[in-house]
């Protein structure tokens, strides 16, 4: 660095007539003053409170072609399907409430074709306070996390009860 650079700067004054390991030992002297005095002010990092890991995210989907926008819970997990999309989210994280908010979700979306192929067009954390930050790029559908809740008015995957198909499994 130069000293012009470094009185722009203004962490340390430097003479032109220093040479230059000494003019990178005031620097380095001068940064570690900064950084001690920084920690000793209390002007460190916040520590941030654990997340809080949530059995159900909360999206909101809209269907192009209809307008129609559908809310719906997805527990972590199952898979869903809007569309031609499924969603299956793996984890839907939010802060304590007295932190600032920040509602994530890790989901995987996949769209399944008319000849009944299955291709993976989204894998990744989407963001509620963004939700276009990590869109799901689809002609007729939009996806987006609203956000992560402790319960949900549908019964849990383990709690329903499964179909039976009429002359399977009987005895």
């Amino acid at each position: 660095m130069t000293p012009g650079l470094l009185n722009r700067i203004g962490m340390i004054e430097t003479s032109l007539f220093l040479p230059r390991t000494e003019k990178v030992r005031a620097w380095v002297f001068g940064l570690m003053a900064l950084l001690l005095a920084a920690a000793g002010w209390g002007l460190s990092t916040p520590a941030h409170a654990a997340s809080i890991a949530n059995p159900v995210a909360n999206f909101a989907g809209l269907d192009k072609i209809t307008g129609r926008l559908t809310r719906f819970d997805v527990y972590i997990d199952e898979t869903v399907q809007f569309g031609a999309l499924q969603i299956t989210p793996r984890a839907c994280y939010t802060r304590p409430p007295t932190e600032t908010q920040r509602t994530s979700v890790f989901v995987e979306v996949d769209q399944v074709s008319l000849r009944g192929t299955i291709t993976r067009i989204f894998t990744g954390w989407m963001f509620a306070d963004s939700p276009a930050l990590n869109a799901i790029d689809h002609a007729v559908y939009d996806i987006w996390l609203v956000n992560c809740k402790q319960s949900s008015d549908i019964a849990p995957p383990s709690e329903r009860e499964t179909e039976q198909v009429p002359g399977m499994n009987e005895s």
